[in-house]
């Protein structure tokens, strides 16, 4: 192995570990920091950015790629060509980006989310306004580093989060995806809707929180190696060493902390099969966050809303939620699962209407990065498309533009790689499905194992080794479509509504 190559990677291991403490932070931050430390938290977080920044942006960085790519060693190796390669790709980008914007944005960030978090909760979106306003001109100047000629603002933030995507190409995937999903529920309508029962019931979260445990440890999921914590959003992040995990729990919806938690346990089980050895690496890297969806929505949809899971998961359940579980069966909570209506609210959509939603966000950013919508006509304008997209009116700014973190993080481009996720956990889990011999059985009896050891061989273990659509193809034999995505929702909810 060169010396420079042996360098190179010397030093990008010792740069993630600053990113691994940057984490570890913004996951405090998100579950158990007071409100009186935002600002040091600020400055914390702005000042390790800083650090990530220089290291990345460190002149022998070049040098050292220059010496890998030239050397014939590096290029007859696989798994350095590939961490030489996603490592010029990081450098190239990190270059464009001045050292004054990455601090600033990581301070305005940190701020922006707590002030989101009071926003939401009083439903006031004006209280928002002044720090979207300024996440976006942050943002515009971001895009504009970053971008290429004419490239839109929009498609250079997107390329962060999965490689290559861009809005005109998602809006060829979009249209007839929309076109068929909203024909679906027009023919469910004519159906027989399954009855709201288990999801309203009150709850002890306390119990709540025992169950959803149980389910997550089934799965595979780590405790010696990750936590489930408490936020207002969801979310999964890996620390380096570990993996944290957050869900939610409301006393009347036990049905969303469930879902919460199987999602982010999805991501959560990436997380922990990544190479270890190759932590700090491109190789120890999730690829995208198309591919890093696919696996929440693999866990959440395929397994968790389907009729083999209940079979397994009914008596747990009843062990856990106890009187909740009176008057009903594993057949009735499978179909509960699967109910189709339009709603307000991205994270507990159902899988017939979810993708409406990331639409509409689609639209949104582009038009915020693009300078054709002012912040302060956001409101009106996500109304609008929820009225025309879903059908549904928009009673208050908490169940409107104010409902998710993702902006006041600075994740713009980052929506769509739901809909990709979508897509691809449809594709594995129907290659799964013909590996494995059916994925019923085994669902059916809580024997997870072997669907988790396909995924970490075919998806987890690679890291970045892969492109997006290169993974997709060895995994599956074929190029992503959405047409397993629909073929699945098409075969499930047309049961479930007795056509």
């Amino acid at each position: 192995m060169t010396a420079a190559y042996d360098d190179l990677l010397a030093h990008v291991r010792e740069t993630h570990l600053l990113a691994a403490t940057a984490a570890l932070l913004a996951w405090d931050q998100e579950t158990g920091m007071p409100p009186g430390a935002g600002d040091v938290r600020a400055r914390q977080l702005a000042l390790l950015a800083r650090l990530q920044h220089e290291r990345a942006t460190d002149p022998r960085v070049a040098d050292w790629l220059a010496a890998c790519e030239a050397d014939p060693r590096v290029a007859a190796d696989p798994e350095r060509a590939a961490n030489v390669r996603e490592l010029r790709r990081d450098h190239e980008r990190n270059t464009r980006l001045p050292q004054r914007l990455v601090e600033e944005l990581a301070a305005t960030e940190s701020r922006a989310q707590q002030a989101w978090a009071e926003a939401r909760a009083a439903s006031d979106f004006a209280a928002f306004r002044p720090w979207l306003e300024r996440m976006v001109a942050l943002q515009q100047q971001k895009a504009d580093c970053l971008r290429r000629g004419p490239m839109p603002r929009w498609d250079a933030l997107a390329d962060l989060y999965e490689p290559g995507m861009c809005a005109a190409e998602l809006r060829q995937l979009f249209a007839p995806l929309r076109e068929r999903l909203v024909a679906l529920r027009h023919r469910l309508a004519a159906g027989r809707a399954p009855k709201v029962a288990l999801g309203r019931v009150p709850i002890d979260e306390a119990r709540q929180e025992q169950f959803v445990r149980a389910v997550l440890a089934a799965m595979g999921f780590d405790f010696g190696r990750g936590r489930l914590d408490r936020s207002a959003h969801p979310f999964c992040t890996s620390t380096g060493g570990d993996v944290r995990l957050t869900t939610r729990f409301h006393r009347d919806n036990v049905l969303d902390a469930l879902g919460s938690t199987m999602h982010e346990g999805g991501h959560g089980l990436y997380e922990q099969g990544l190479d270890p050895d190759a932590l700090g690496t491109p190789l120890g890297e999730p690829v995208s966050l198309g591919i890093h969806e696919s696996q929440s929505r693999l866990w959440e949809n395929h397994v968790g809303r389907s009729a083999a899971f209940w079979t397994w998961c009914w008596p747990i359940a009843q062990q856990h939620l106890g009187n909740a579980c009176d008057g009903l069966d594993a057949a009735a909570v499978f179909a509960e699962c699967n109910a189709v209506e339009p709603s307000l609210i991205r994270v507990e959509a159902d899988e017939a209407t979810y993708d409406l939603h990331v639409m509409v966000r689609f639209e949104v950013e582009q038009e915020l990065l693009a300078g054709a919508l002012p912040v302060a006509d956001l409101p009106a304008r996500w109304n609008a498309l929820y009225r025309d997209y879903l059908g549904v009116e928009v009673p208050d700014d908490r169940r409107g533009c104010l409902q998710d973190v993702h902006w006041s993080c600075g994740l713009f481009g980052y929506f769509p790689t739901y809909t990709l996720g979508n897509l691809f956990a449809a594709q594995f889990a129907a290659a799964a499905d013909r590996a494995l011999g059916g994925l019923e059985p085994l669902l059916r009896r809580g024997d997870f194992a072997p669907l988790r050891a396909w995924l970490r061989e075919h998806v987890h273990r690679h890291g970045r080794r892969f492109r997006p659509a290169e993974l997709c193809q060895r995994a599956t034999g074929a190029p992503l479509s959405a047409a397993p995505f629909l073929a699945h929702l098409e075969r499930k909810l047309g049961a479930v509504y007795g056509l």
